[in-house]
C-alpha cells in the first residue's frame, strides 16, 4: 500500500520550524540590543585618554622615525600629552586615592615638564625625551594592569 503524507502532519512541522526561526530571530535581535544597551552604558573616559596618549606617542615616535625632530614637529604632541596627563586622576577615579597611582601621574607630569621646558631640538634629544616618558607609562602600567 502506498501511504500519502499527512498533510496536516506537515503543516504542524513547518509551523513549528518557522516558531522556531522567530525564536531564535527575536532572541538574537534582543541580546544584541541588550549588549549594545549595556555598552553605551559603559563610562570611555579612561580608555579614550588613553588611546590619545598612546597616538601623540606614536607621531613622536614616527617623527623620530622620519628624522622630523624639530620642535614645530614635537612640541604640539608634547604639549597634548602634557594636557592629557592632567587628566589621569579623573579618568580613574577608583585609583585616585592609591598613592602609587598618584606617584606615577606626577611622574608622568613631570616627565613632560621636563620636555617640554627644554624642548628636544634634535632626533638624539627627542628620543631621550621619548624613553623617560615611555618609562612613567611603563611603570605604571607594570603595576596597575594585569
Amino acid at each position: 500500500m502506498n501511504e500519502r503524507p499527512n498533510t496536516a502532519t506537515q503543516g504542524h512541522k513547518s509551523r513549528y520550524l518557522f516558531l522556531f526561526l522567530l525564536g531564535l530571530t527575536i532572541g538574537i535581535v534582543a541580546t544584541v540590543m541588550a549588549v549594545r544597551a549595556l555598552h553605551a552604558r559603559k563610562d570611555h573616559f579612561p580608555e579614550s585618554v588613553m588611546y590619545v596618549q598612546q597616538w601623540h606617542m606614536g607621531q613622536l615616535r614616527t617623527n623620530l622615525e622620519q628624522n622630523r625632530c624639530a620642535a614645530t614637529d614635537t612640541v604640539p604632541h608634547l604639549r597634548t600629552l602634557r594636557a592629557l596627563a592632567d587628566d589621569l586622576e579623573p579618568a580613574f577615579p577608583d585609583l585616585r586615592d592609591d598613592q602609587r597611582y598618584v606617584q606615577h601621574a606626577s611622574n608622568m607630569r613631570a616627565a613632560v615638564d621636563g620636555t617640554l621646558a627644554s624642548p628636544p631640538m634634535s632626533c638624539q634629544a627627542l628620543g631621550a625625551a621619548l624613553k623617560s616618558v615611555d618609562d612613567t607609562c611603563r611603570a605604571c602600567h607594570q603595576d596597575f594592569r594585569s
